[in-house]
């Protein structure tokens, strides 16, 4: 009998209940927005349409996870343990410094279990998993300030003086706020302890010609690499992958099956192309319109059941198609209509389990 395994099931056994993850926006780029691959982001992306909003950079974190919190409370009711989902542009592209100070921030939240890193295969190396493996092995460590410094009871112009008087009286105004400021910094290192931890790659195709076409500025054999250094390390990770991008047949989309087996991954989001307003896609899509394999509800629905059957019977499904707010979709595509991603889960398990019935 073909199977459907959620990545929701995937928690439950693990941990013994849902885990609700809370999006946050650190405010990273990625490297085919800043000049370093390209500018403007792959033809088919505008980040905006994909994170909600609450969650924006000016935020700082812990604002953000309240407010997600507050959010899910409202819309998922039983949830009551908590991921933070770095989830827009590429949650690696930075130094490792500056992640560990991100992570560590989040982290800190007393709701918070563990993490969900959003990025490309081409911005994750030996350093950065070796982060985020000791933070799922419970070694890695944040920096906190001893106490409240010198004389926490007084404003800091007085602290300064206070400190001066005492202790630097010999000292220019300049040298004695050094000294008082390296006072302030004290600081003592403390192990987070074990935290869940989740890698998400945008592979999005596993066919090279169509990585270029959409402008990804990267190769399939650049994801395998990455998926095979994050496995070496324990690290549970996800693939996204897009069906109905230019270029691409209906069998090859079918054909990525037997690929995407040969990745040692733990789960799986799918997305049907959605046309966005303003992408260089819906450009595309206005002058290239045969180039495109376009889904129907019930085309999709077919799709993917008979796709997931060829998958590894490990590989957990976190999602089957993607839900973008009508505010951001081109009006040359004719979209699906307001159905929510629970009533597409329900019909595919009907359609699958219908199909199973019908076999020879």
């Amino acid at each position: 009998m073909a199977e459907l395994n959620s990545f929701v099931d995937y928690f439950r056994a693990k941990y013994g209940a849902r885990m609700q993850k809370v999006v946050v926006d650190a405010g990273f780029t990625c490297p085919n927005r800043d000049g370093n691959k390209g500018t403007g982001g792959c033809s088919f992306c505008l980040n905006n349409a994909f994170h909600p909003n609450y969650c924006t950079p000016d935020k700082p974190i812990h604002q953000q996870i309240d407010e997600g919190i507050e959010f899910h409370r409202v819309r998922y009711r039983h949830a009551q343990r908590y991921i933070a989902y770095f989830q827009p542009y590429s949650n690696t592209y930075a130094p490792v410094e500056r992640l560990k100070e991100l992570y560590a921030e989040a982290l800190s939240h007393p709701l918070i279990e563990g993490l969900v890193i959003g990025t490309r295969p081409d911005c994750i190396d030996e350093e950065k998993l070796d982060l985020l493996q000791s933070i799922q092995e419970g070694t890695f460590t944040t920096k906190t300030k001893r106490g409240g410094g010198f004389a926490p009871g007084l404003a800091e112009k007085e602290r300064v003086e206070a400190f001066s008087a005492n202790f630097a009286p010999g000292l220019a105004e300049k040298e004695r706020v050094g000294a008082f400021s390296g006072i302030e910094s004290t600081a003592a290192e403390e192990i987070v302890g074990k935290k869940i931890v989740i890698v998400e790659y945008g592979i999005e195709s596993c066919y090279d010609r169509t990585l270029e076409r959409i402008g990804r500025g990267h190769d399939f054999e650049c994801a395998r690499r990455a998926v095979d250094m994050t496995a070496k390390r324990g690290l549970t990770q996800c693939a996204h992958f897009i069906f109905g991008l230019p270029g691409e047949s209906l069998r090859e989309m079918m054909d990525e099956a037997d690929i995407i087996n040969t990745l040692p991954i733990t789960s799986v989001k799918f997305h049907q192309l959605q046309i966005i307003k303003g992408t260089r896609m819906e450009e595309e899509y206005r002058t290239k319109r045969q180039d495109f394999h376009e889904f129907t509800l019930d085309g999709y629905l077919d799709f993917m059941a008979e796709f997931i059957p060829r998958l590894r019977s490990d590989i957990y499904i976190d999602r089957f198609a993607s839900e973008v707010p009508p505010r951001y979709l081109s009006p040359l595509q004719k979209g699906w209509g307001l159905i929510r991603y629970q009533e597409l889960l329900a019909m595919l398990r009907q359609r699958m389990s219908a199909s199973d019935q019908t076999a020879p």
